[in-house]
């Protein structure tokens, strides 16, 4: 029995034994170790762990025993071999840095520092632009650049990325063609993106990829090509430059001149060049109208529009002709406005003033019957009379369809107008709208576009998440993930880049562009509370506070353009011409133009006869 109960606790001891032994050389390997890293006492390993590394221990107690590690602070180093440490991180990496603290916030915003990152990012990029801090705006237009894409019909819902020239400094603006896309950067550098068909995984579809690109010209300002939303009608691209003219005969200087220049899309190939005054100087370029009538508009430094014709069927034949460029009729008539931007389709444009008014021309009767609802102020024998939208605050951007169009004010509220057959208005049903109508469930948009029978917006949430919504027909996948579509926008699936800022949708394909402009914030404005909660608002017709000034010299202008007319029956026909100018209502203006033609009938009738003896 006494060797039972022996037997039965041996081997109870002898794993007792084991267990400490184990204990043993792990106390032995942990003191080893802790000798070796210099954290000997844990007073000493607290001091380092609440330390800052830029700024030293956070106890400012006495000097360290003899034989102990000091900590060290990166405040030791000197700045330029900390900028060129930091500048070896990615950019995602170097804004998070300086996030943590002060000292690393003024290191990672040091101009050596990026132009460093701007010179690892693009190597050929010798001059860093303008702005406040130019080497990092630089660095984070060509880390953010990217064209996305995605076929529609097919079933993944994740963009493809273009290639990314590498010359390229940021990206401004895009345009895609039948068969290629264009690309213009902050450096005035257009670029031509050749395309190729890939086969998709399916073996079904054929996705359109750019696989190689060309620099198209230099010293671009803007572009423009066909305004329809088929590419296959951008048969040509019309590139508004800078070119440097020879001056007078025996001299040597040379003077900058602006031009048109107007290339072959499939090729590339300059066809025809235009070549204006050197005292005029152009910021941007639309065409409206058919190809026999294509009317370029172009908009000057000071406000002004200039328009001139184009037939596009005799671009390609080898002769030199003289076109006449002309004042647009609204910065004829209304001299005092200047506009900012502009946006046109194939039988209207949309200007946006500097004050934020808008002004619009229609050029045929249906689209001017799908905007607004009437014919009762069209004029076939003058399409060029500019129409005044009433809008309750300033416009500061828009997106203009075939007949439907798309309005963002200074408080990120979104307007739509025209017809709503698809749905596209995004106002939850399918009735016209005549005037401009608000989508309340949208604010702050990033970009608006419209399209033939569809709308799309680009949002961000409060995480800086941005996603995709759209609205209108569904047909051929133009709206992923709701092929029936939908008369209120609706978050479509598809992945959006964090850093996409505008995008285009053909019958093909849907394109994002991604670009960050540090020198680019946001410009909305918080909504007062006393316009939040419904109180009447003040109309820039009837002199909103923007622009105290700008109504009374308007009145001053339509005066002295009354005043400057010899009859009577002319007076009345520029009346009605001004009141088509002011923002007015709807139903102001069929009451003002049909109290004119009583006037009018009344005046002529009354010269017919002999006059009364109260006269």
């Amino acid at each position: 029995m006494v060797w039972e109960r022996q037997q039965g606790r041996g081997p109870g001891n002898e794993g007792r034994r084991r267990e400490g032994a184990v204990r043993m050389v792990r106390r032995s390997r942990s003191r080893k170790l802790q000798k070796l890293t210099g954290l000997c006492r844990r007073e000493e390993g607290l001091r380092v762990k609440r330390s800052c590394p830029s700024c030293g221990p956070s106890e400012p107690g006495g000097e360290e025993k003899k034989g102990r590690g000091n900590p060290v602070s990166i405040l030791l180093f000197p700045p330029e071999l900390v900028e060129h440490i930091i500048s070896f991180l990615p950019v995602r990496d170097v804004v998070a840095l300086g996030q943590t603290c002060h000292y690393f916030h003024q290191v990672c915003d040091a101009e050596g520092v990026w132009r460093r990152i701007c010179h690892r990012l693009s190597p050929r990029l010798r001059e860093q632009g303008s702005g406040v801090r130019p080497w990092k705006r630089a660095a984070i237009l060509n880390y953010t650049k990217g064209l996305y894409f995605q076929a529609f019909g097919g079933r993944r819902r994740c963009l493809s990325k273009s290639v990314a020239p590498q010359l390229a400094h940021g990206y401004r603006r895009f345009l895609p063609t039948k068969d290629h896309v264009f690309i213009l950067d902050y450096a005035g550098t257009l670029f031509f993106l050749k395309n190729a068909l890939v086969s998709s995984t399916l073996g079904q579809i054929q996705w359109k990829r750019a696989c190689r690109y060309v620099v198209l010209c230099r010293g671009a300002k803007d572009f423009a090509s066909d305004p329809r939303c088929d590419t296959v009608y951008r048969k040509y691209l019309y590139v508004l430059a800078t070119r440097e003219q020879p001056g007078v005969v025996g001299t040597t200087s040379s003077r900058a001149c602006d031009c048109v220049e107007v290339y072959l899309q499939s090729s590339g190939q300059r066809v025809f060049k235009m070549t204006f005054h050197h005292s005029m100087s152009f910021k941007q370029i639309v065409l409206v109208g058919q190809e026999t009538q294509r009317a370029l508009l172009l908009l000057t430094e000071e406000g002004k529009i200039y328009s001139l014709v184009v037939n596009e069927t005799q671009l390609d034949q080898p002769r030199s002709y003289t076109v006449q460029l002309a004042l647009r009729k609204v910065s004829r008539c209304l001299p005092h406005l200047r506009v900012a931007c502009m946006a046109s389709n194939q039988s209207s444009t949309l200007y946006i003033t500097d004050q934020g008014g808008v002004y619009f021309e229609v050029h045929t009767p249906g689209v001017y019957r799908d905007l607004f609802g009437t014919l009762q102020a069209f004029d076939p024998l003058d399409q060029q009379m500019p129409l005044a939208l009433s809008l309750p605050a300033k416009i500061l951007f828009c997106a203009l369809g075939y007949n439907h169009l798309g309005l963002v004010d200074e408080f990120g509220r979104i307007f739509m107008q025209g017809n709503n057959r698809y749905g596209q208005l995004g106002t939850g049903d399918k009735m016209d709208r005549g005037e401009p109508t608000q989508v309340h469930y949208l604010q702050r948009p990033i970009a608006l576009w419209c399209g033939l029978n569809h709308s799309l917006v680009l949002s961000q949430g409060s995480d800086f998440s941005k996603e995709l919504l759209g609205c209108g027909c569904g047909a051929g996948g133009r709206l992923p993930g709701w092929p029936k579509g939908s008369a209120s926008f609706v978050k479509l699936h598809i992945k959006v880049p964090l850093c996409a800022c505008s995008l285009c949708s053909t019958r093909e394909c849907l394109y994002m562009l991604s670009s960050h402009d540090i020198e680019h914030h946001p410009a909305y404005r918080d909504l007062p509370a006393s316009k939040a909660v419904g109180t009447p608002e003040p109309s820039l017709g009837a002199g909103a506070p923007q622009d105290p000034g700008g109504v009374a010299w308007a009145c001053e202008e339509y005066l002295s353009q009354i005043h400057n007319c010899p009859t009577l029956q002319d007076r009345m026909e520029k009346m009605k011409e001004i009141v088509g100018w002011m923002p007015l209502m709807a139903a102001q203006k069929d009451f003002f133009w049909e109290a004119l033609d009583m006037l009018q009938r009344a005046a002529g009738g009354a010269g017919q006869g002999p006059p009364p003896p109260e006269s």
